[in-house]
């Protein structure tokens, strides 16, 4: 994410550089820097936001080099924020350092507007309008969407709305450019950047995001092992691909509600049923387990995701770590395993749950493992004092040998057990993990 984030701002800023290196300024000093950072903080946040809308698109064809759209869906957070941060740095120089130059130095060597004349100046009167308060309207809806207690179907509404709000910044942003980018590398960058970005918007508004992976199917099974947990059983339609073990799929059991990601919490078996553990964890999953019944339809969307048991590495030591919920993928991992166990890897599971007595999860685990002996399982209960703590996890290790680390659980728990193992085991872990938050 950072490196993609990273480049994308690196390649704005030497594209810009470039033209600024080339080109010829009108006026005085103060006025010229204050232009060209004017500039420069718009094609950054129309870059970003630009990213941001493509990236919401799911294009499934950079699951691989983005590492999952989990990994994705972070990366379009975090492009959504700096775009934010960019347009409102857009804004503060072209009002707040453009008064304080008046106020102390004068319009005296200003930089000259570029004129324009007939229906082309309206237009530009329009975009200008659009981008200011498109601006505002941005700002409001990232606060609102990055607001955690904000229930999900207004904040699906809020997404649901922003192909629109990105294409009226596109306007602004095509409209008051330069005329001397479009014939720089510049203009060819921004050119396509707003190319994916509308297409990102078109697609959205099309109801196009997903289309290619979607199937139908029905409920077949419905059980309640635990008062905050459901499991759900799928019969897809011929239209399902399959999926890889630790996948994950877009659900929509209501149209109203719209599509919500789960993992696949079973193997492939090959008669296109698919398994999901939903635990309740807010709004919408609460009051989930009463609005299902058996024979509803659902439209399931996928698979997504690189978590899966084939990108093992077989000569490193398998430390697999699941924390509540995040058991799902190990639990599609382990049914995958049983056809052929001796096919299986040497690996330790740690489950980390709050209490191992009342967990239902936990006797499905001792029956996977017992018939892979190369899986050895470890039941960590918070209520039985059985933290886990990566020194003594990793104390039993070889030494010498990699350890490659498959984490899936809430987030403070891996920067908890990484902080440790860079303690443990500077520079010979690799720690994969499955990014849970999606908002």
């Amino acid at each position: 994410m950072r490196t993609l984030l990273a480049g994308l701002i690196a390649l704005v800023v030497l594209a810009w550089g470039w033209e600024v290196a080339g080109a010829t300024h009108a006026g005085s000093l103060p006025w010229i820097v204050r232009q060209e950072a004017l500039n420069l903080s718009g094609l950054l946040a129309i870059a970003m936001l630009s990213l941001a809308t493509f990236l919401a698109a799911r294009p499934a064809w950079l699951e691989r080099p983005l590492g999952g759209l989990d990994r994705m869906y972070r990366a379009h957070k975090w492009a959504a924020i700096l775009a934010v941060g960019f347009a409102a740095a857009h804004w503060t120089t072209k009002e707040v350092v453009g008064d304080i130059l008046k106020a102390t130095i004068g319009r005296a060597g200003k930089v000259p507007k570029e004129q324009f004349t007939g229906l082309l100046d309206v237009m530009r009167d329009l975009a200008k309008d659009m981008g200011e308060w498109g601006l505002y309207v941005l700002l409001a809806m990232l606060v609102l969407a990055l607001w955690k207690r904000l229930p999900y179907r207004p904040w699906r509404l809020l997404h649901r709305a922003m192909p629109v709000l990105y294409l009226a910044l596109a306007f602004h942003a095509v409209l008051w450019a330069p005329t001397d980018y479009w014939r720089q590398p510049l203009g060819v960058l921004l050119a396509l950047l707003l190319g994916a970005g509308v297409y990102g918007s078109v697609l959205a508004l099309a109801g196009g995001i997903g289309r290619r992976r979607q199937g139908s199917g029905t409920i077949v099974a419905i059980e309640r092992p635990a008062p905050d947990l459901v499991s759900v059983r799928c019969q897809l339609d011929a239209g399902w691909r399959g999926h890889r073990p630790g996948q994950f799929a877009f659900i929509t059991f209501d149209s109203s509600e719209g599509a919500h990601p789960f993992t696949i919490a079973s193997a492939d078996r090959g008669d296109r049923t698919a398994d999901f553990e939903i635990k309740a964890l807010g709004d919408y999953t609460r009051g989930l387990a009463g609005r299902l019944r058996v024979g509803q339809a659902v439209k399931v969307e996928g698979p997504y995701g690189r978590f899966h048991i084939a990108r093992l590495n077989r000569r490193a030591r398998q430390i697999w770590i699941a924390g509540g919920i995040g058991v799902t993928p190990f639990l599609a991992w382990l049914e995958s395993l049983q056809a052929r166990p001796a096919a299986a890897p040497s690996a330790d599971l740690h489950y980390c749950t709050r209490d191992r007595a009342g967990d239902p999860f936990v006797a499905r685990l001792e029956s996977l493992c017992a018939s892979l002996p190369g899986v050895r399982l470890h039941v960590h209960g918070a209520r039985q004092g059985e933290l886990l703590d990566a020194r003594e996890m990793m104390s039993a290790q070889e030494r010498g040998r990699r350890a490659e680390i498959w984490f899936c659980g809430p987030r403070g728990l891996a920067e908890k057990l990484k902080h440790e193992l860079r303690n443990t085991l500077p520079g010979r872990f690799s720690f994969h993990q499955e990014a849970f938050e999606m908002r």
